[in-house]
């Protein structure tokens, strides 16, 4: 079921819980999803037949919110609805993505502003640390996280992608 968007094909991963991962277009490889279990192994449940038409019925309806969102991102814009998140992570990584995700498109915030937020001032590094192990970057937006004097900083999905997607939403760096 590809979710095909102007900018290619993205690779989401999905959980019994909700969309677990989200990986950028790479040359010769389509969308897909697939339920994933807890570690980094991806696999389908052994369920019970009933049990697994439900969580199909479940992710094609994920499926759908994810793809909705990322074109509407993608457009500059934020979208009103995104799939369940089942981000897997320690719990620093989530209140760091939790930030993120309050961060509005066109609004940029530092390493440091983020550590910041969410009560750890010291922990710049870890901050930038959390940003590159977020599973749904695009979704989780941590393209709008800025090094120090509004340099570029990192991304996971590579610097053209950060410069891209910050630009559509109107930043200028």
């Amino acid at each position: 079921m590809p979710a095909v968007t102007p900018d290619g094909k993205f690779i989401a991963r999905y959980s019994e819980k909700g969309l677990a991962g989200l990986d950028f277009p790479k040359v010769g490889r389509a969308f897909y999803f697939n339920c994933r279990r807890r570690g980094n192994e991806s696999q389908n449940y052994l369920v019970k037949d009933s049990s697994r038409r439900l969580l199909q019925i479940k992710i094609r309806a994920w499926h759908r919110l994810t793809e909705a969102a990322l074109k509407i991102v993608l457009a500059g814009r934020e979208p009103k609805k995104l799939p369940p998140l089942d981000l897997a992570g320690t719990e620093f990584q989530k209140s760091v993505w939790n930030a993120l995700r309050k961060i509005s498109p066109g609004k940029t915030k530092s390493y440091g502003e983020i550590a910041r937020t969410i009560g750890r001032p010291k922990a710049v590094r870890a901050v930038g640390g959390a940003c590159g192990a977020n599973p749904v970057p695009v979704l989780v937006p941590c393209h709008r996280v800025l090094a120090a004097n509004k340099k570029l900083g990192g991304f996971s999905g590579g610097l053209d992608w950060k410069r891209s997607l910050l630009k559509r939403e109107g930043v200028k760096l």
